[in-house]
């Protein structure tokens, strides 16, 4: 079994506690409320971040200007990006 590493070298969940610093440090109280519920991708490496309602247009501008960034994907106000079968959780923080 193979533990996959990311661009930056750290492990998956390195590198979302990681992302989960840079947001809320650097980039939440200035979307919070604006984009709840939109995509945020952001690049570990450079802290650069693109918000959308569509992952996939989010994540083609930030790669045009960070090619090879390390990318986390959120939901801005949510615990997760996704559910399955049940309902999204509020980050209530």
């Amino acid at each position: 079994m193979t533990n996959a590493l990311t661009k930056s070298g750290l492990s998956p969940a390195e590198a979302g506690n990681r992302a989960k610093e840079i947001y809320e440090r650097d980039i939440r109280s200035q979307v919070i409320d604006a984009h709840r519920g939109e995509f945020l991708l952001l690049d570990i490496l450079s802290g650069d971040y693109e918000i959308d309602e569509d992952p996939l247009e989010a994540s083609h501008r930030l790669q045009m200007r960070q090619p090879d960034g390390d990318f986390f994907e959120m939901r801005i106000g949510f615990k997760t990006a996704y559910a399955m079968g049940g309902r999204m959780q509020s980050d209530s923080a």
